[in-house]
């Protein structure tokens, strides 16, 4: 080897070492901050691009389940009304029934279709305030089925349809107007009365059935992010046990490189000794 004050091939060597060591080092250090492998992509361009890809499957599922759990609560507050109603009909009916006692008093006869009367605006309440987000599928304020989002690409929906209970429609035949005054009128909302019960326990039944439907698509759409964010971690996650132990070594390392970069940048010293006297 030639000894030359212009030129130390060895502490360059050593500096080329050294610098890829402090590389290494700065990786490592990125990957235990970030706690991903694949932080950039310039790390693997491959890998980071798949990995965005499902990061954005993954938003839209977050977009998909909240426009389910609005579902749920549309549909519950629904159930909660039907249910309500069906239990009003079945007092409504009680009164009915009563007013068809041909020995009762005309007082007591006024008395039964007040409470009857007292029941039909109770319904009227109550469907009415069965809103939630301005979604009332009971009391005919909206035209169309209530549809909501069911995957990431928003090609597919799931619907909930609506149930008009309100007074004097086709499920609810009973009228604001009908009383229990006489026999006669009595038989007449009897009949209509007892239609009415089944088509609106029908009705409930179908929401509740829908309801179970969004329930499970839920439950599905859940997993689905799951799933999707564990493979996303399989893909870009750093292993920090690895990048614990491999800091280590190249701290050691790092401290090896400076030494032998000093090693190499003292020789030329060695010219000086051959110019004694």
């Amino acid at each position: 080897m030639t000894l030359s004050v212009n030129t130390n091939q060895p502490a360059l060597i050593a500096l080329q070492n050294l610098n890829k060591t402090n590389d290494d080092m700065q990786g490592v250090q990125t990957r235990i901050n970030t706690g991903l492998i694949v932080s950039s992509a310039k790390d693997n361009a491959a890998v980071w691009s798949i990995a965005q890809e499902q990061r954005a499957d993954m938003n839209a599922l977050s977009a998909v389940k909240m426009s389910l759990d609005r579902a749920t609560s549309v549909a519950d507050v629904a159930l909660a009304a039907g249910e309500s109603v069906s239990d009003l009909l079945g007092l409504m009916r009680e009164k009915v029934v009563a007013a068809k006692d041909t020995s009762l008093t005309t007082k007591s006869r006024q008395a039964l279709n007040s409470d009857f009367q007292g029941l039909i605006k109770n319904l009227n309440q109550v469907l009415s305030s069965a809103t939630f987000d301005g979604a009332n599928l009971l009391n005919g304020s909206l035209t169309a089925d209530v549809s909501f989002l069911a995957d990431a690409d928003a090609g597919a929906a799931i619907t909930l349809n609506l149930q008009n209970l309100s007074l004097g429609g086709t499920i609810n035949t009973l009228t604001a107007t009908d009383d229990i005054l006489d026999v006669a009128n009595a038989t007449n909302v009897l009949a209509r009365l007892d239609a009415t019960m089944g088509a609106v326990n029908q009705a409930v039944g179908n929401i509740g059935t829908q309801a179970k439907q969004i329930e499970a698509h839920h439950s599905f759409v859940s997993k689905l992010s799951d799933v999707l964010e564990t493979g996303v971690g399989n893909l870009v996650d750093a292993d920090l046990a690895k990048e614990s132990a491999r800091l280590q070594a190249l701290q050691v390392k790092q401290q090896l490189g400076a030494q032998a970069l000093s090693i190499a940048n003292s020789a030329p010293q060695i010219i000086l000794k051959l110019f004694n006297g």
